[in-house]
């Protein structure tokens, strides 16, 4: 017996890009570099750029008295998460709130409050922190609140596995559909990685590009890390067409893996299975996907084991799959990176457009893929797989089919 189908109804996000899912999508398709200076300057932070939300809206919709609670995390989190509620065409009354959850990935915590709380006692020399760090602080934060300001009574809680928390927060919300315990799953991801503490804690790895993101060429030279949030509302099939849903696209299949080799190093292997788990889930083979939302960081390492993996894995299709990585434009928002590229997986099912790979300039023979350098490319999308392999060797890959 067939596990229950899982769809997605809304989506919404913050991020370099722009200040909903709409505007992340245009500027997708344009190419546009979300890459800037960065606004935190001190004589001893050494990266100069990064990719930070510029376009906050006026009126995010948030009571005052939960916002004294929330960490920036959160806060992009409940924007999003409004933003595909409202897509979904979902309102308080309109649904079971005990058939209902949340799930967000971080990649970190809540960085804003932790730096704010050593700036308290270290530098202002308070007695004490904000009252409220804690909770601030705490990587479940996120999704405790999209709860709250939804009002979803059902499976709520956080996942953080680093820069694949993301996808592991949608296969996680895709289980509780399946597995029957909810009906409406609210999943994504969030991230704020321009503050200063975690700047310099990347710094200090020296994997970080010194202007732009290049993922693919030759000339490439590190990530450029950025802030943002995604969260998409997932349905069982049958819940979303009994009450006449618009259906974005659907989540055919799921995979996980783990490389169980080293704490940051990737191998091939580990992305392989995650990927080919993902295509048996789906029960369909490689030559049937269309486009791969690649984890496409720009690092030397990175980029080259995740082609060999690739060609691994779809053999000769891998000649034809079209591929790009979104991070050259959005940069690397850790937790939120896959999210954020649901978003580009969804809309190239939608539309029939390949979003590009910029800054991208001379080719590497190591990463023989046709990556979809600079210009976006029109073409049938019916399959998009989303590929997020972290620090700590997870590996998660979702697989989007047209419904």
């Amino acid at each position: 017996m067939g596990h229950r189908r899982v769809v997605i109804t809304g989506i919404g996000g913050i991020c370099a890009l722009g200040s909903n899912a709409d505007t992340i999508w245009s500027s997708m398709k344009e190419g546009r570099d979300g890459c800037r200076p960065l606004s935190i300057i001190t004589r001893d932070l050494k990266i100069g750029v990064g990719c930070g939300i510029v376009d906050y809206p006026e009126d995010d919709g948030i009571d005052k008295r939960q916002g004294l609670t929330m960490s920036g995390i959160s806060r992009i989190s409940v924007i999003a998460a409004r933003q595909a509620m409202q897509q979904a065409g979902l309102e308080k009354g309109s649904f079971d709130p005990k058939r209902s959850g949340a799930v967000v990935g971080v990649g970190i915590f809540g960085t804003d409050a932790v730096d704010q709380s050593y700036v308290d006692v270290f530098v202002e020399h308070k007695k004490r922190t904000h009252i409220f760090t804690v909770p601030r602080v705490m990587p479940s934060g996120p999704s405790g609140h999209v709860s709250i300001a939804m009002g979803l009574e059902g499976p709520v809680f956080g996942v953080t596995s680093a820069c694949a928390s993301g996808n592991h927060a949608f296969i996680s919300a895709v289980d509780q559909i399946r597995l029957g315990r909810a009906d409406v799953m609210l999943a994504g991801g969030a991230e704020l990685a321009l503050v200063y503490g975690p700047l310099k804690a990347w710094e200090s790895l020296r994997v970080l590009a010194r202007s732009v993101c290049r993922p693919f060429s030759a000339d490439r030279d590190g990530l450029v890390l950025g802030d943002g949030a995604a969260i998409a509302v997932l349905e069982s099939y049958d819940h979303a067409r009994a009450r006449g849903a618009n259906i974005l696209a659907e989540i055919i299949g799921v995979g996980l893996s783990a490389d169980a080799s080293d704490i940051v190093n990737p191998t091939v292997e580990g992305p392989s299975a995650a990927m080919r788990n993902c295509l048996e889930d789906a029960g369909i083979s490689a030559v049937q996907v269309d486009y791969i939302n690649a984890h496409g960081t720009a690092t030397q390492a990175n980029d080259q084991t995740e082609t060999r993996a690739i060609r691994q894995v779809f053999g000769s299709a891998a000649d034809t799959v079209s591929v790009s990585s979104t991070k050259s434009m959005h940069g690397h928002c850790l937790g939120a990176s896959s999210a954020i590229e649901l978003i580009a997986c969804v809309n190239a099912i939608r539309e029939g457009v390949i979003p590009p790979t910029i800054n991208y300039t001379t080719p590497d023979p190591l990463c023989d893929l046709d990556v979809t350098p600079n210009v976006a490319r029109e073409k049938s999308v019916s399959i998009a797989i989303s590929n997020a392999f972290a620090f700590g060797g997870t590996n998660a890959v979702i697989a989007l089919g047209k419904v």
